[in-house]
């Protein structure tokens, strides 16, 4: 009596220790959570967000009964069971009610077969002996004992040889004869003993409970939960469900009276135990990577599927497959503000910008609050010239409320990004003091994450153009304290050094730039510029010639190569470079105007008026072209050529 006691008290005390640090850890949870659930869109869980209580309470019946069917079935799995995997029950009629009430049914027999027996006898039955009660015979069900030379399990008449009993012979429900005898049993030490079994009774209680309990909180029954279906919540489920099956394997096989009937269930189990092997090892090579898991779950829930295959398949670089990929998940859900976002940014990084627009807007209607399609709905405004437009988007942005986020993080830095880009435009405006106003509410509500160096060098340059140097400088030298390899800060701070007279450091950043990055073009450009305005022409047009070779294909460092080389006297190299500059953007007139400004110095007269007049066309008010224009024509006329001017 004392030793149970003392072991009840230590079971009652393990049991306070487990259920006190379960409440201070969901109470931890709690508050690191904001003492409020987590928010999930109604495609999680589309049952939890539906106005009626019918459908909610029919579904959510229904979900036990779905998973217990992946335990006992697994011929359809999935990686993902939200949005329309699981069609929502709506009425009584709905077929799948009467999976509903065949498993509650089931599982409550299962209750009532387990917990029918009284406790006295549980104990006697789970020794595995048969005991006297009252001259009558009390035995397990499934315990008995082994047939050997007094016991005959195909007879049924007094056993022969055996000891002398009270004249009473039995027959067990298994159809087994067991005599009882008043006098000592005899035992069987040749035999394995069935003391250690436990009774069926207590396993179907156990099992029931590993099934349900592990499983209780993903019910909807206390809260709602973030899915529908997790077969990662069946792990611990289906140790009850093995058992179960065990357990009725055992009895099955004691019933069972015959040889035959026996060697069948084993076989029955063998090929049971085969199957689900073969399917472990079908459904591990679905497992094996991304791709194919996303492409095993197309069957189950397309949308979702398809969406996760076309990221694959993008950051695999098969950009018309992911295309394909996304548009299939679109026609099975056409509001999935993700899915029309991730399609327009990969329209947009093929240089398709106005499909992408079309894409960022619809995403923006199915989800007012998803920031970064409005980050590039702004960007994509910006380069096509809509500058108003593109600051309506960017302040709407900043205006999105942190509540109900799916994604606060990345929201946050969304609306950062956005507030920078709509700073940089205003900086491009000359707009400098709303710009840095702008940049301001950008640091005050940047995350931790945010990587702030261009907006800091940003804010250096707002400040620069303001003449407030000092200023400046604090946020280059922030800039370059957040990522000290960040180019930008080091051109714009070596620019600054310089206009404050300290040319030698000026120089050391401009140096670090380019040993930063040897094949960034603009650095040469900007250490070209600085050279030219010390008079060191020689260097300042090597620098330049490298810009232009680096960066071919850029418009403002040919353009500025140009000009340097022009600057330097190197007139033949400065035409080259005019030259490709006016093929880069031959619609821009300051491009063919110095074009024909230079082929007029290099004596090529002919080509220098038409590229005055092609400059003309496109601005036609302006007036150093015209000028310059004026005294082409004068040089003509002394030398007998013949001009394009009119009458």
């Amino acid at each position: 009596e004392h030793f149970t006691e003392k072991r009840n008290t230590t079971v009652l005390l393990s049991l306070s220790v487990l259920v006190s640090w379960g409440v201070l850890l969901l109470a931890a949870r709690l508050y690191w959570m904001g003492n409020k659930p987590p928010n999930f869109s109604n495609s999680d869980n589309p049952a939890a967000d539906s106005p009626h209580l019918l459908t909610r309470t029919l579904t959510f019946l229904y979900l036990p009964a779905a998973n217990s069917w992946l335990l006992l079935c697994p011929v359809q799995l999935s990686f993902d069971w939200s949005m329309d995997a699981l069609p929502l029950i709506k009425t009584f009629a709905d077929w799948r009610n009467l999976h509903t009430v065949a498993f509650y049914a089931g599982f409550t027999l299962l209750a009532w077969f387990g917990l029918r027996s009284n406790p006295a006898s549980k104990a006697k039955e789970t020794n595995g002996k048969a005991d006297l009660a009252n001259g009558k015979a009390l035995t397990n069900g499934h315990s008995y004992h082994p047939p050997d030379g007094n016991h005959n399990n195909h007879n049924i008449n007094s056993e022969q040889g055996s000891p002398k009993t009270n004249g009473k012979t039995t027959l067990n429900g298994n159809g087994f004869t067991k005599t009882y005898q008043c006098s000592p049993r005899t035992t069987h030490p040749s035999l394995p003993s069935l003391a250690t079994l436990p009774s069926t009774e207590n396993v179907v209680v156990f099992s029931l409970g590993l099934l349900s309990l592990p499983f209780l909180p993903a019910t909807n029954l206390f809260f709602y939960v973030g899915f529908v279906v997790a077969e990662r919540l069946l792990y611990i489920p289906s140790m009850g469900f093995c058992l179960l099956v065990a357990v009725g394997t055992r009895a099955l096989y004691v019933w069972l009276r015959t040889r035959g009937s026996r060697v069948v269930l084993l076989g029955l189990c063998a090929g049971l135990v085969l199957m689900y092997s073969i399917k472990t090892v079908l459904r591990n090579r679905d497992w094996s990577n991304e791709e194919m898991l996303y492409k095993s779950g197309i069957s189950v829930n397309p949308a979702k599927a398809w969406g996760n295959l076309g990221n694959v398949l993008k950051n695999q670089g098969k950009m018309e497959e992911a295309e394909k990929a996304y548009r299939n998940a679109l026609y099975y859900r056409g509001n999935m503000a993700d899915m029309l976002y991730n399609l327009g940014l990969l329209l947009q990084e093929n240089n398709r910008s106005s499909e992408a627009l079309h894409y960022y807007k619809l995403a923006i209607g199915s989800r007012p609050t998803l920031a970064s399609a409005y980050l590039n709905t702004g960007i994509i405004l910006m380069n096509q010239g809509g500058l108003e437009e593109a600051k309506r988007t960017f302040v709407t942005c900043a205006e999105i409320p942190d509540e109900n986020l799916k994604d606060p993080h990345a929201h946050k830095s969304s609306v950062t990004s956005c507030l920078y880009n709509l700073g940089k435009l205003l900086h491009e405006q000359g707009l400098q003091e709303e710009a840095l106003s702008v940049y301001r509410e950008a640091v005050q509500k940047m995350p931790k994450q945010f990587a702030p160096q261009s907006l800091y060098n940003m804010m250096g340059e707002a400040y620069m153009r303001l003449n407030r140097l000092e200023e400046a400088g604090h946020w280059y030298r922030e800039s370059l304290r957040a990522k000290p390899d960040h180019i930008p800060a080091h051109l714009t701070y070596g620019k600054l050094l310089s206009i404050i007279g300290q040319k030698t450091e000026a120089e050391i950043y401009y140096r670090r730039a380019i040993q930063l990055d040897p094949s960034k073009g603009n650095c040469y450009m900007h250490y070209g510029q600085f050279l030219l305005e010390q008079s060191r022409l020689a260097e300042a047009a090597e620098m330049a010639e490298r810009a232009a070779d680096l960066d071919s294909s850029e418009f403002d460092v040919v353009f500025s190569a140009a000009h340097m080389l022009r600057q330097a006297s190197l007139n033949k190299a400065a035409e080259r470079h005019y030259e490709r500059a006016a093929n880069l953007r031959p619609d821009y007139p300051a491009a063919l105007m110095n074009l024909g400004a230079i082929l007029h110095l290099n004596g090529r007269l002919p080509e220098a008026e038409t590229n005055y007049l092609r400059a003309l066309q496109l601005k036609p008010d302006d007036v150093i072209t015209q000028s310059n224009l004026r005294k082409l024509w004068n040089i003509m006329e002394r030398q007998g050529l013949r001009t394009k001017q009119g009458p």
